[in-house]
């Protein structure tokens, strides 16, 4: 999903998290759950997780920066899409998977 996609539909929590597990399947080659620690299982490390980082804001249009940048909003598919929500202002609440 480019910005251009996202900016012209609803950003749902389920997006995000469909997203963000695109991502990750697709460079990692794994199938993480949404809740799965993704450092503490080896499947993100914390090089990888500057990746995720830009992948995130070129998705979503959004910036993160300062106290967003700790890594437990990278810690999982959860904490990612409730992260991305926040920055955007929605509130709904992170997708189950």
């Amino acid at each position: 999903m480019t910005i251009e996609q996202t900016a012209a539909s609803a950003v749902t929590a389920e997006t995000v998290a469909s997203t963000v597990l695109g991502f990750l399947v697709e460079r990692t080659r794994t199938t993480p759950e949404v809740d799965q620690d993704l450092f503490a299982s080896g499947v993100v490390s914390s090089m990888f997780a500057m990746e995720l980082i830009v992948h995130l804001e070129k998705s979503f249009g959004v910036s993160i920066v300062g106290g967003d940048l700790k890594l437990d909003n990278f810690r999982s598919v959860r904490s990612m899409t409730a992260l991305v929500l926040r920055l955007r202002g929605d509130s709904a609440p992170a997708a189950d998977g």
